[in-house]
């Protein structure tokens, strides 16, 4: 039997909700996003889960919208969200930032 016969291995819900927000974000890579949408779409549970953050996020953004937070609340909630996904998901979270220094010359 080749690989591409063998079921593929199911991946556990904890790991799934663990990266709902990621989901919902559009954070994850292609392969990752494709790996949770078949999960939910055959978990029910995980699929009731999902539906509840994202009209979450979608009432937030209307009731919020236009309200930017600090950057200071933005870098602890980024943060808060890494180390569950770590500790949940049992995944590592890899970021990159990159600080651009915008410099006018005068004549």
């Amino acid at each position: 039997m080749s690989s591409e016969d063998a079921p593929a291995e199911k991946m556990p819900c904890e790991d799934a909700l663990a990266e709902i927000y990621l989901l919902l974000d559009r954070e994850c890579s292609p392969e990752r996003d494709a790996e949770l949408r078949r999960h939910i779409e055959d978990c029910p549970p995980c699929l009731e889960e999902y539906g509840i953050d994202e009209q979450i996020k979608h009432l937030l953004a209307r009731k919020c919208g236009g309200d930017l937070a600090p950057a200071e609340l933005k870098s602890r909630l980024r943060a808060s969200i890494r180390q569950t996904v770590a500790t949940q998901g049992g995944v590592t979270v890899e970021r990159t930032e990159i600080t651009v220094d915008q410099r006018t010359t005068r004549d």
